[in-house]
């Protein structure tokens, strides 16, 4: 059986957690805020839709919501199971290979969105940690 998010709520509290981990860290936070690429997330299976952008004066490196609501227009597009959002986190999904595989499907801008791919490697690790300590049942 997959490594499954026990809930909605749940993916949500793992993903706001990521975020703030990418925002707060002293290296991805900043380079994150300066590469200037709003994108958008639409996860299917858990009907949620998160919508992320690079930081203004006085505010963290990274803003999300969780709603299309925004003033922003995304230059990315992404839809993916939670599985797969999971698995990418964790160093176990190519993101090439997933959208070419159509696991993701992606629009707009996608090269900007994987030349953030090395800007962000160093959240596998943590995420690997932080499952391995608090959500052992997503472990893949």
């Amino acid at each position: 059986m997959a490594a499954q998010y026990r809930s909605p709520a749940e993916f949500r509290e793992v993903m706001d957690r990521i975020f703030t981990m990418m925002s707060d860290d002293p290296a991805m936070g900043p380079k994150l805020r300066d590469a200037d690429v709003p994108q958008r997330f639409e996860f299917d299976d858990v009907d949620m839709v998160v919508n992320v952008r690079a930081g203004s004066t006085g505010e963290e490196n990274l803003v999300w919501v969780w709603t299309d609501d925004v003033d922003w227009e995304p230059r990315v597009r992404m839809e993916m199971s939670s599985e797969t959002a999971n698995k990418y986190f964790q160093g176990k999904e190519n993101v090439a290979i997933a959208i070419a595989r159509r696991r993701i499907k992606a629009g707009g801008d996608v090269k900007a969105a994987l030349s953030l791919i090395p800007v962000t490697k160093p959240i596998y690790e943590r995420y690997r940690d932080l499952v391995t300590a608090e959500y052992p049942h997503l472990k893949v």
